[in-house]
Formats: structure tokens, sequence, C-alpha cells
């Protein structure tokens, strides 16, 4: 007995130093040659608040009319700051981050390993996927850089390390493993997140993922706060093929104009399809380019210009990385006989372009358009979401906040980004703006004048 015993625990033993033999035996080697081309990003952003309770009939009431002269009667701006992560791309001072480190920043300062300080500026930036490219004027330093690797080819189980600045923990590395791949976190329709359970906190945001050959997998994006060992990394494929759009200030991506839904089993039965792959077409917008190209509701994607796709999240992405006005041609199954139509692609409307980058659109209040699933949980018939309001404006004074639904500006309903910017646009400087909103499951309606 004690044998069999002994001879357990030394397979048990021989077992876990294989299993921890696998493992790399430093990463030192990996942090010295990356290290230098991770940057720490620090912004600010003016912020401007105001007391309107001190004429508040209840604070009037306990400590007379002069109270309010004992406060700021008129707004005050205060300086907000915030730190990130970002690496260095190109050594003419291009730099990888993610959009909302930069969002709505005065003014962004990029630190290197060596303590040299740039200011930066904006390049491109896309809310959607979360990326964004910022450049500083290096001058005389030699700016070391970072290669992109293939986030394709990475397995769950490879090794990987992040390296950013954790709460303000400048040049930390952290090591751990892919845990999962094609992660949605309900953040965008371009969602598909690379899981570690590499250490990753606030401050790390738009560091590099990094491989054991020193390249790099993906962008570090995302924590769940109330969770260990989850964080979430954009792939860096996504980066490679959105970075020629990036770099011309904005992404602007394809349009069908349809709502899909993902196959079942029960669902590829019922349509004759004999595996449950394909993009089902819940609902087509009139007048939009698939209504006009005859795509009808119920027919089934199965390939886009000869490639077949799984899922609807393949249609969503494949037509989001095309170009508007780019003709495509769709493999259908329509009552289960197979269709090729040809569709010209329109523009989406919720990109960065419709939220306030060019001077032509509207700069206040950012809005992203809503699905039609989006639509129905929330139980209205159209809307668009706000993603952000500039707080040194009338809007936010009167209570326009990010998450709100818009469902009509003016009394006029809006239904998609382009919509409401252009309501907005039409609307004179010094006249009264009101929105009105759906909040908390109630219709309200907020009212301010146009600066």
């Amino acid at each position: 007995m004690r044998k069999k015993l002994l001879l357990f625990i030394v397979i048990m033993l021989v077992q876990t130093v294989t299993v921890f033999a696998a493992g790399p035996d430093s990463f030192s080697g990996i942090y010295k040659t990356t290290k230098d081309a991770v940057v720490n990003i620090s912004t600010t952003k003016v912020i401007k608040r105001s007391y309107p309770q001190m004429n508040d009939e209840f604070f009037k009431r306990f400590f007379g009319d002069d109270f309010g002269n004992m406060m700021p009667q008129q707004p005050r701006e205060y300086k907000s700051s915030a730190l990130g992560s970002g690496f260095i791309l190109e050594a003419d001072g291009l730099i990888v981050t993610n959009n909302h480190v930069i969002d709505g920043a005065d003014e962004i300062i990029v630190k290197l390993n060596d303590e040299h300080k740039f200011t930066a500026k904006v390049v491109g930036r896309d809310p959607l996927t979360d990326l964004a490219l910022i450049k500083i004027n290096p001058g005389a330093v030699k700016l070391p850089t970072l290669s992109l690797g293939d986030s394709d080819k990475t397995d769950i189980g490879d090794w990987v390390v992040a390296i950013g600045n954790p709460l303000g923990l400048e040049w930390t590395m952290t090591a751990g493993i892919i845990s999962a791949k094609g992660r949605s976190l309900n953040s965008g329709p371009y969602d598909n997140f690379m899981q570690t359970d590499a250490s990753i906190n606030p401050g790390n945001s738009g560091g590099p993922l990094i491989n054991m050959t020193g390249q790099v997998v993906g962008i570090n994006t995302a924590i769940i706060a109330s969770a260990q060992g989850l964080g979430f990394a954009i792939p860096v494929n996504m980066l490679k093929e959105l970075l020629p759009k990036l770099k011309t200030g904005a992404v602007k991506r394809g349009w069908l104009g349809v709502s899909v839904q993902p196959i079942d089993e029960k669902l590829a039965k019922g349509f004759g399809l004999k595996d449950a792959k394909g993009a089902l077409i819940a609902d087509v917008t009139k007048d939009d380019p698939a209504d006009k190209a005859g795509v009808k509701a119920g027919d089934i994607v199965v390939r886009i210009n000869g490639k077949a796709i799984d899922d609807s999240k393949d249609l969503v992405n494949m037509i989001g990385a095309m170009n508007p006005g780019q003709n495509v041609v769709l493999d259908i199954v329509r009552d289960k006989k197979n269709v090729r139509l040809t569709v010209k692609l329109g523009a989406r409307k919720d990109g960065v372009e419709e939220e306030g980058v060019s001077g032509s659109d509207n700069k206040t209040i950012s809005v992203t358009g809503l699905s039609a699933d989006e639509l129905k949980k929330l139980g209205i018939p159209g809307g668009v979401k706000v993603k952000g309001v500039d707080e040194k404006n009338n809007a936010f004074q009167a209570g326009v906040r990010a998450g709100m639904v818009v469902v009509a500006v003016n009394h006029e309903p809006v239904k998609t980004a382009g919509e409401f910017n252009a309501k907005y646009n039409r609307i004179k400087k010094g006249d009264v703006v009101i929105l009105q909103v759906f909040v908390n499951g109630r219709y309200n309606f907020i009212a301010f004048d146009k600066e």
C-alpha cells in the first residue's frame, strides 16, 4: 500500500513539474525589449460646475435670501485629470491607445520611459471599437516601436504579458494567458474581445498585450471591476484593419440597413438549411441600400463576396470593414432557394464622423444609433443614445447626460444619429432646444438655449 501511495505521489509531482516547465522561465527578456515603446498618457479636461441649488427655495427657507451670495453664482471651471497607456507604432511619433483614454481631453501629455514628455494631438479615433491614434513630435528623440502580431493565430492558453500604468504605477508588467477569444461585453456592435487573466487595472487602458515573441496581439481596454482575472483586449488584427482609416481622422463604415439575428438549430431546420450558419435578416430599413437591392426580411445571408459567414456577427463585422459606395455580392437563401444580389453600400451613421469631429457636425452632444433589439428591450419605437455631452455647454447644465435616449428634437422624432445631428444643427444659436428623452422607463423633456 505504501509503495502504491509513494508511486502515486511521484507521478503527481512529475506531472506538476511538467506543467510548470511548459511555461517560460522568465518574462524579463520580453519586458526589456518592449517597455521603452510603451507610454504613459495623462489627459486633462476642463469641467464647468455651477451651483443651481443656491437659488432653491429649500435653502432660502433655512439659510435666508443672502445664502446664495456666500457661494459662487457663476459656473466655475475645474480641471479633471486621467491616466492611461499606449504604445508607439511608428518612429515619427504615431501612438496607439483607447478612444476612451483621450475622448474629450483638452490636453494630452505623453511620457516616455526615459522621462521625456510631449504634447500629443489626436490623429483619428473610433468610438465603436474604442481605438484611437495620437501623435507627438519627437524632434531629435529616437523612438522605439512595437511590431504588430497576428491575433487570429493566437490560441487559448498562449502566454501573454500586459505592460502599462495601472492605477498610476508606471511601466508595470503582468503576465498570464489568453483565456478566451471572441468575447462580447455588449459595449458595441463590433465587440470581439480577447479575454486574459493577466492583471489589468484602470490605467492599463490603451497599453499593449504582448506575446512571447514581443509582438502586440491586443490592445488592453476593459476590466470587470467586481471580478478577478478577467481582463479584455481588442484583437490587434482589428487595429490593422482600421489603421488606414484611423490615419485619415475618422472610420467610415459600410452600411446595409438591416437588422440581423443569429440562427439556432430550429430556425435552420425551418428555413431548410443544412446547418445553423449564416445571418437571418430580421428587418430591412426602407430606402436603405439593402431595401433598394431587393433584400427582404426572412432572407438568410450565407456568403458575402463569396466568403462564407458563420453568424450575424460575421455579417456586421464584414460589412462594417467595407467602404461606403462599395458594391458587395450577397448570396442569400430565400424560401429554400439560392438568390444572389448586389448591394451598393451606404455609410453607417453612428460612427465618429457623426459625432462632431468634422466642423459641420454637432460638437455638443454625441449620439449613437440603437439596434432593433435595443429598441425592443426599451419598449420605444425609435431614438438615439447619448454617448457624451460637452460639459462646458448649456446642454450639460440643463441635465443632458450620457446614457439617455433622445427620441425627439424640438418635437421632431429622431431614429438615427444622422437625423439627430441634422435637426440639431438646423437650430439657430440662441434659440431654445427641446429634447424629449427616455430615461429609466420614463419620457421627459429637457430645454436649454443653444450656444
